[in-house]
C-alpha cells in the first residue's frame, strides 16, 4: 500500500471532486440495504469496476485492513475510499454523506416507534419485527463462525480455545452484560499471550491495554452514560456489525432504563431495515435517553473513532494487516464476539411480551438459519404479520 506521499500524488484523487463523492455516497447511504455484505459490493461497483478510482488488489487490501478495526467495518471501508480519492477532506465528507442518510431515517423512525402513544399498527409492526431479532442474532452469529474457526488454527488446544472464547463471550452476553468488554478484550489478550509465550515474547503491553479499559468508570449518569454507551459501540465493538447489540442492551434496558426490553428489540430492527451501517442502532438508543439530541450524539461518538482509525491509519495499513499482536488479538477476541452475538439471542428472546410472538420467532429462525433467507425480507415480513394482527384487535 502506498505512503501519504505517494497516495496525494495518485492520478484517481485528483479527477474525482468532492461534489462527486458527495453524491455518489450520499446515494450508498440511500440503497445501501442488507448490511455490511451489500454495502462491499456497492463501493467495490463504484470504485473499482464503474469508476476505476481504485485498484481491485488495493480495495482489498483496504477491506482487509478495516476488518483488522474495531467498529463498523464496511463504514470504516467507506470512509477509506473516499480517502484514497481525495485524501482527510474526502473521507470526512464521503463518511458523512453515508451516515447520514440512515441516521435520518433512523430517528426519524425512531419518533414514531417510540411515542408516548403510537398508532396500533406500529405497535403491530414493532412488536412482529421484534420477535423475529432473536433469529436474526442467531444469523448474524453463525455468518462469522467459518472464518473465526479457520483463523483460530487446526490444533486440539487451538480449537479448544475457540469454543472457551465462544462460551465466554456467549454465557457474559446471556447472564451478565456489563462486562462484556472485558472479557472479549480478555479472550484477545489471552490469545495474545498464548502465542507470544510460544514465541517467547513478553505480553506485558496487551496487559496494560487491558487494564486500562477494564478501569473505566462502573457508573455514569446523564450524557455521560450514553457516551460511554456510544463509544463501546463504535471503538471496542470487534467483529460483525451485530455485535453492537450486546453491547447495548444491558446499559440501555438494565442499567440505565432508557429503553424496555420491547423497544430495544425495535431498536434492532431498525437498525437492521433501515440502509447504511447496522450500528445507526445506538442512534435509536440515544433517541430514547434524550430524544434528537441523544440520538444525534450518541452517533457522533459512535462513528468518531471510525473516521480517526481511517484518517490516521490508512498510511500505515500494511503495517497494521502484519502486526503479530493485532491479528493474535482479533483471533482470540474473535470467538467470544461471536458467542457474545449468539447469547444475546437469551435476553432478546426474554423480551418477547405476546404469545403470539413465539411462533413469529419460530419461523424466522427457519426462514434465516434453514431456509437461508434474506434478513432485511425476514423482518419486513415479521413485521407485517404484526400489523395485520394488530389490525384484527390482537395484543400488541
Amino acid at each position: 500500500m502506498s505512503s501519504v506521499g505517494d497516495t496525494d500524488e495518485s492520478p484517481g484523487r485528483a479527477e474525482v471532486s468532492l461534489w462527486t463523492i458527495a453524491r455518489e455516497w450520499t446515494r450508498l447511504g440511500c440503497i445501501g440495504f442488507g448490511g455490511p455484505p451489500a454495502h462491499i459490493h456497492l463501493l467495490r461497483r463504484l470504485c473499482v469496476e464503474d469508476r476505476r478510482w481504485i485498484g481491485a488488489v488495493e480495495f482489498e487490501d483496504g477491506m482487509a485492513a478495516t476488518n483488522l478495526l474495531p467498529g463498523p467495518a464496511s463504514t470504516q471501508l467507506a470512509i477509506y475510499c473516499a480517502w484514497r480519492v481525495r485524501g482527510a477532506v474526502g473521507a470526512i465528507l464521503g463518511g458523512i454523506c453515508f451516515i447520514v442518510p440512515g441516521l435520518a431515517l433512523v430517528l426519524l423512525a425512531s419518533a414514531v416507534f417510540l411515542a408516548r402513544h403510537p398508532p396500533e399498527w406500529i405497535l403491530g409492526a414493532a412488536a412482529g419485527a421484534g420477535a423475529a431479532v432473536p433469529a436474526v442474532a442467531l444469523h448474524a452469529a453463525r455468518g462469522l463462525v467459518p472464518a473465526s474457526w479457520r483463523r483460530i488454527g487446526t490444533s486440539r488446544g487451538q480449537r479448544t480455545r475457540w469454543f472457551a472464547y465462544f462460551l465466554a463471550g456467549g454465557l457474559t452476553a446471556a447472564t451478565a452484560g456489563s462486562y462484556l468488554v472485558i472479557v472479549l478484550l480478555a479472550c484477545g489478550v489471552s490469545e495474545v499471550a498464548v502465542r507470544r509465550q510460544a514465541r517467547r515474547a513478553p505480553p506485558g503491553s496487551a496487559r496494560v491495554a487491558l487494564g486500562a479499559v477494564a478501569g473505566h468508570p462502573v457508573v455514569l449518569g446523564g450524557l455521560a452514560a450514553l457516551c460511554w454507551v456510544a463509544l463501546k459501540v463504535g471503538a471496542l465493538s470487534y467483529g460483525g456489525g451485530f455485535v453492537i447489540v450486546p453491547l447495548m442492551q444491558h446499559d440501555a434496558v438494565t442499567t440505565y432504563h432508557w429503553m424496555t426490553g420491547a423497544q430495544f428489540l425495535n431498536a434492532v430492527a431498525l437498525g437492521q431495515v433501515t440502509p447504511g451501517p447496522v450500528v445507526l442502532t445506538v442512534a435509536v438508543v440515544g433517541y430514547a435517553a434524550r430524544g434528537v439530541g441523544g440520538g444525534l450524539l450518541a452517533a457522533v461518538v459512535a462513528f468518531a473513532p471510525s473516521f480517526l482509525f481511517v484518517l490516521f491509519g490508512a498510511p500505515h495499513f500494511d503495517r497494521i494487516r502484519e502486526n503479530l499482536g493485532i491479528q493474535s488479538f482479533l483471533t482470540g477476541a474473535g470467538p467470544s464476539v461471536i458467542g457474545a452475538i449468539a447469547g444475546s439471542a437469551v435476553p432478546l428472546g426474554l423480551a418477547i411480551q405476546h404469545l403470539w410472538q413465539v411462533p413469529l420467532l419460530a419461523g424466522a429462525m427457519l426462514w434465516l438459519l434453514l431456509a437461508r433467507r434474506g434478513v432485511v425480507s425476514g423482518l419486513l415480513i415479521a413485521g407485517g404479520i404484526g400489523v395485520v394482527l394488530a389490525v384484527a384487535g390482537g395484543p400488541v
